[in-house]
């Protein structure tokens, strides 16, 4: 097999590495050992928090409903659970989005949960 020179190659795959690195701080911009080490960090914590950004929606999403459930004299619990009675299918994003926008809307879901718990 014949002999690869790498030096093309390395030079380029170093150049990418530095440019992906523009904008952090000290060597993990200049050095490309600094910058690769802070790269595999990055990448790293930008997969976790792919993931994390969901549930810290998701929670969002609860602590709204929650807070207009109570002020429609109800807790999340017993709101969402009405909701499953009375057979109403909202998620919780679009639910958010209407206690926060329209609070009329979200005044007549929980009515309709209230009569379904109650019933």
């Amino acid at each position: 097999m014949s002999r690869v020179k790498r030096s093309v190659h390395a030079r380029k795959k170093r150049r990418a590495t530095l440019e992906r690195t523009k904008g952090f701080r000290g060597q993990a911009k200049s050095s490309y050992k600094g910058a690769k080490e802070a790269l595999i960090k990055a990448d790293t914590y930008a997969y976790r928090d792919r993931r994390n950004k969901k549930r810290d929606f998701r929670r969002l999403w609860i602590v709204r409903i929650n807070a207009a459930a109570r002020q429609e004299g109800m807790s999340y619990s017993q709101f969402m659970h009405g909701l499953k009675l009375a057979e109403i299918e909202v998620d919780r994003n679009v639910l958010a989005d209407i206690a926060v926008r329209d609070p009329e809307m979200f005044r007549r879901f929980a009515e309709k949960a209230r009569e379904a718990a109650a019933a």
